[in-house]
Formats: C-alpha cells, sequence, structure tokens
C-alpha cells in the first residue's frame, strides 16, 4: 500500500497488523543503500575532477628502423637457369657467401671461352694501334724531311733567280757599252768618211772604220741576245720556285693524307680497343653474376624459386633473407583527424601483441605490459588504408623492448598528448570532438625565438 495520499492512513489505520508491512517498515537495509549511493556520488565526483591523458591510439607492425636492415629478397641482374643450391631455408650465411650458382640462357654467352677470346680480339687490336701509331710516325718524320727538302731547294732556286737577276743587270750595262761603243764607231767611220771625201785619208782607212763598225754592230745585237738570254734565265729561276713549291706542297700534301688516314685507323682501332675492354668486363662482370651471393650477413627464410634446371628472368626474385643484425621499430597508423597531434620526439606507449597487459590508457603510470616509443617519421602521403604512417623507436628513456620480438607481429599504440580532466574527456568523447591541438614545449619555443 503506497502513502501517497494528503491525509496519511498510518494515523487512522493500524498498519501493523498487515505482515508485508512488517516486513518493510522493520528492515533498514534502504539506509544503507542510501549511504552507498551517497558516498558513491562523493567519489564520482571527486573522480571527475581527477587528471586524464587524451591519447591517440593506432595499430601497426613491427619493423625495423633503416630499409636496409628489413626483409629483403635476393634478385638476378641476369636471366639463367638454377644449376646449384648452397644453402636451405634457415641457414645463416655471412656477407659474400654463395646461396646458388646459375647458368646462361641466352645463346649469345654460351660460349665458355668468351672472356678469354675477347681479351685476345683486345691485345690484336692493341697491337694494331701501335702499328698505326708508328706508321703517324714514319709519316710525320716524311712531311719533317719534305719541309726541310722543299726549303732548301726553294733556297737554291732564289739563289739561281738571284744570279740571273745579277747576270742581266751584268749584261745591261754590257749593253749599254755596246751602245756607246758603236756610237763611237760611227761617229770615227762618218769622221774617216769625210776625211777619206776630201783626201785626208786612204780608202784603206775608211774600210778599217767600217769594219770596225761592224764589228761594234754585231757585239750591240750578241749583247742584247745575251741581256735577252739573262732575262729568260730570270723568269725560268721564278718558274723553277713556283715548281719547287707546287711539287713539294703536292708531295707534303699526300704524306699529311697518309698520316691523316693512318690516324682514322689509329683511333677506329683504339675506339674498337675500348668498345671491347668494355665487351671484357661486362663478360667478366656476368661471370661473377653466375654465383648469387648474399647482399648482407642474415638467415635464408624462404627459396622462392625451387629445383635445379628452373629457368627465369632477370629481376626475379630468387630467395628471402631476414638480416642477422637490426634496429626494432614500429610501423604504426593513425586517423587522419589525429595527425596535426603527431610531432616528431612524442612519446608513445605500445602494446605489443603476445605480451601481456594490463592497460589504462589515460594513466600510463599505472598500465602494466606496455613499452616506451618515439616518433621518429611522420608519413605526409596518405596510405593505402586510408590513414598517416608513422615510425616509432624505441624510448631510450624506457625499459627496452623485448628480446624474442620478431619483425611482422602486431603492435598497438597509444600516443600521450595532454592532461585533462576526466568530466572534460567524457564531454570530449560525448560530443565527438577531436582531443586538444596543441605543440611540443620544444617547438613553442623554437617559435617564440622566430
Amino acid at each position: 500500500m503506497l502513502n501517497i495520499s494528503k491525509i496519511p492512513l498510518n494515523r487512522t489505520v493500524d498498519l501493523s497488523k498487515f505482515k508485508a508491512v512488517r516486513r518493510v517498515s522493520q528492515r533498514k537495509h534502504n539506509k544503507h543503500f542510501n549511504r552507498f549511493l551517497i558516498v558513491f556520488a562523493i567519489i564520482f565526483v571527486i573522480i571527475l575532477f581527477l587528471p586524464w591523458t587524451q591519447n591517440v591510439q593506432g595499430s601497426g607492425f613491427l619493423t625495423t628502423l633503416t630499409p636496409d636492415q628489413r626483409p629483403q629478397t635476393i634478385q638476378s641482374q641476369i636471366p639463367g637457369r638454377i644449376e646449384k643450391w648452397y644453402v636451405k631455408e634457415g641457414d645463416f650465411v655471412e656477407k659474400g657467401d654463395t646461396i646458388l650458382f646459375i647458368s646462361e640462357i641466352k645463346n649469345e654467352y654460351f660460349d665458355p671461352m668468351l672472356v678469354e677470346r675477347t681479351g685476345q680480339q683486345i691485345k690484336a687490336k692493341a697491337m694494331s694501334v701501335t702499328s698505326y701509331e708508328q706508321k703517324v710516325g714514319a709519316l710525320n718524320n716524311q712531311i719533317g724531311a719534305l719541309i726541310t727538302e722543299r726549303g732548301l731547294k726553294l733556297e737554291q732556286a732564289r739563289n739561281k733567280l738571284l744570279q740571273a737577276i745579277l747576270k742581266v743587270q751584268s749584261d745591261s750595262i754590257d749593253l749599254e757599252a755596246a751602245e756607246t761603243n758603236i756610237l763611237i764607231a760611227q761617229r770615227q767611220f762618218d769622221r774617216t768618211t769625210q776625211l777619206e771625201s776630201e783626201g785626208l785619208k786612204a780608202v784603206t782607212d775608211v774600210e778599217e772604220k767600217r769594219l770596225k763598225l761592224q764589228e761594234t754592230q754585231a757585239k750591240l745585237i750578241s749583247q742584247k741576245n745575251k741581256l735577252l738570254a739573262s732575262k729568260n734565265e730570270v723568269l725560268n729561276a721564278q718558274v723553277e720556285i713556283t715548281r719547287v713549291q707546287a711539287e713539294y706542297t703536292d708531295k707534303i700534301s699526300k704524306a699529311q693524307s697518309d698520316r691523316s688516314t693512318a690516324q682514322a685507323s689509329q683511333f677506329n682501332s683504339e675506339a674498337q680497343v675500348t668498345k671491347l675492354e668494355n665487351e671484357f668486363t661486362n663478360y667478366s662482370m656476368r661471370n661473377d653474376l653466375y654465383y648469387i651471393r648474399a647482399p648482407q650477413s642474415g638467415y635464408i627464410n624462404r627459396a622462392i624459386q625451387g629445383g635445379l634446371g628452373e629457368t627465369f628472368k632477370e629481376g626475379d626474385r630468387l630467395v628471402g633473407i631476414m638480416p642477422a643484425k637490426y634496429d626494432m621499430a614500429v610501423e604504426t597508423f593513425v586517423e587522419p583527424i589525429d595527425l596535426p597531434l603527431m610531432h616528431i620526439g612524442e612519446k608513445v606507449r605500445i602494446q605489443f601483441d603476445g605480451w601481456p597487459v594490463i592497460i589504462f590508457s589515460g594513466w600510463p603510470n599505472v598500465s602494466y605490459g606496455t613499452y616506451g616509443g618515439k616518433v621518429v617519421a611522420i608519413e605526409t602521403f596518405i596510405s593505402d588504408n586510408g590513414k598517416y604512417r608513422i615510425l616509432l623507436a624505441p624510448d631510450p628513456d624506457d625499459h627496452p623492448w623485448p628480446q624474442d620480438l620478431r619483425v611482422g607481429s602486431g603492435a598497438q599504440t597509444i600516443a600521450l598528448l595532454e592532461d585533462v580532466p576526466i568530466w572534460f574527456e567524457l564531454w570530449r568523447q560525448l560530443n565527438g570532438f577531436p582531443p586538444n591541438y596543441y605543440q611540443p614545449q620544444n617547438d613553442m619555443a623554437k617559435a617564440k625565438k622566430k
């Protein structure tokens, strides 16, 4: 019976005779429950004002800190066929150890003496280059000799020309003397003839003067012929100089042409030698590629290409290897809305799969089984899963990570942000707001300095 009327029944009616009333009114547990609710409410209010660390959670997996420490596959740079395996899966190999031997499948490399024969071709071409060098040297000597001989011949011809010029001058002087003599002889003949007509000279004297005049005239004609001959010798000497220059220019040009031909053949042979040396080096390096060696020390994980006689193309994966020495790291992914909250050097708590853990995301100090990490890299381009990739390294200020961790195992990460009251975090979660955006103290100090 409910006592909800303004006129209480217990004042007019005796309710103690009812069994139900006696059971309810005589028990005092409701008083304890009320006290419990009051205490719980007080504790709940106190808890609302306790500090809570905002965080960004993500999931990822274990990887290595540097790319060269991650699991890799070994490829062949050339196509080939598997001939022999030197290792098995799980073996440890040192850097440079032979993993398998392959053989050639291209017909242009089938010759087992290919490298030796190429070396012989290089020697033959090198001897050809030496021969051409000697020929070029001989032609250079020949050109030098021709140039020297041309100089001597030209000097000789110039001397002859000078002699001819001097002879012309001498003959010219003799001609002038002969012309003077004929004038004198003519005057003497004229006087003698006049004197003979006057009877003062005999006819014999006139005949003598006439004979002398004729002799002088003959000498004048002879001297003119000598002068013409001397001038002709000058012309011949000039022609000889031109002929010598033309002759030796032709000889020297021919020798220079032969030298250029020899040099062209020499350069061609040198180019062929260089090409053969390149092929020799390529063939030697190709022979080294028949042995697939370990790029670094590690464990053979898996033989991707198996069996003997199996062929493959260049670039095909042959075997997988895990480096022996590596620095562990965690590769985690966060939502785009949380990316501005992540900074280089940010502290992160990590939970590894397979390790017992009791975690309180807002109270990292009371968590158990988590390990410290530090953000070392933040990807600026979104990944295929719609999240941003972040790389975490072990925190040097925290206890070390377990030694039995293996690359590829899962991990859960919690990035610790600002400390806020619990009531504020509940209010943020109910409204779907992101955590508080902030900058680390180091970045804020740098910003103030700027």
